[in-house]
């Protein structure tokens, strides 16, 4: 029985890292059409990411499989090492939507004193590309881009708002639109305080992160403790755990991994940090023309 199980766990590895191979030796070779040679590496790099995690999935699965010769475990295997690292790790999301914030801050700065000294908003815009801060820079030189081309200003800001994807770039898209349509009155004081606002909601969201760690490190506490609590009985007594061996007790195993995974999934949406709705959002072509 001990046998039929590792090789069962061998075979299922072996498919799963072969299907992950062929996987991203298909979507390297076949082109995607209308998009540019470096948009299709980003995209195998982003897929070889992804093949590399499932394999890794498998292989933890497929390990736990033939460790307790339990089927469920296998799974609970695989279903953890594909998401424990994103709830338990870091919230690079979180970190990534504060630094386009701030970005967005020190970029309606710039576009304020570039326009204080006489410059129009498409030159500004130009001027501010390639000194943009680096978490919105490629979003600005795309947007720099659209205007040289002669571009509606508004629905390039339009665009540059859904890409940067924050509230707060929104609001700036809109006043930056109602000086391109000369609808805008004081324009360098409207800017100064959104400016200001959007540092202090960052400020505010760097809060709120330190605050919710606590609940992060909470959760990687109790799975710390389960997991080397589970190990430890396997290690040196197993006997302890043999009521799982049968179907019935899969079926509890199977169960117990279902409400764990409930708890650390509503413990992860407390960890988390919501911007709101997105209530000022510009509409972008492709929406009016819908």
């Amino acid at each position: 029985m001990a046998s039929m199980s590792v090789s069962v766990g061998v075979a299922v590895l072996a498919g799963a890292l072969g299907g992950a191979g062929l996987a991203l030796f298909l979507a390297a070779l076949v082109p995607t059409a209308g998009t540019n040679l470096r948009v299709r590496l980003w995209r195998t790099m982003r897929e070889r990411h992804r093949g590399l995690r499932l394999a890794a999935s498998a292989a933890a699965g497929c390990g736990m499989w033939v460790v307790t010769g339990w089927p469920v475990a296998g799974l609970l295997g695989i279903a953890g090492a594909w998401w424990l690292p994103a709830v338990l790790g870091p919230d690079r999301a979180h970190q990534a939507r504060v630094a386009r914030i701030e970005a967005v801050a020190a970029w309606t700065e710039q576009i304020r004193d570039l326009m204080a000294s006489a410059s129009g908003l498409q030159q500004a815009i130009t001027t501010t590309a390639p000194i943009a801060p680096e978490p919105i820079r490629a979003s600005v030189q795309r947007l720099a881009d659209q205007v040289r081309q002669g571009r509606s200003a508004t629905q390039a800001l339009a665009e540059w708002a859904e890409e940067v994807d924050v509230p707060t770039a929104d609001v700036v898209a809109q006043a930056l639109s109602r000086a391109a349509d000369r609808y805008a009155a004081d324009l360098g004081t409207l800017l100064t305080s959104l400016a200001s606002s959007t540092r202090e909601q960052a400020g505010m969201l760097v809060k709120i992160a330190a605050t919710r760690m606590r609940v992060r490190t909470a959760m990687r506490i109790i799975t710390a403790t389960t997991t080397v609590m589970a190990t430890l009985l396997l290690a040196f007594n197993p006997d302890y755990l043999q009521p799982y061996d049968g179907l019935l007790g899969q079926l509890v195993l199977a169960v117990i991994g279902a409400v764990w995974a409930t708890a650390l999934g509503w413990i992860a949406r407390l960890s988390r940090s919501d911007l709101g709705p997105r209530v000022l959002r510009p509409q972008t072509t492709q929406e009016v023309v819908q």
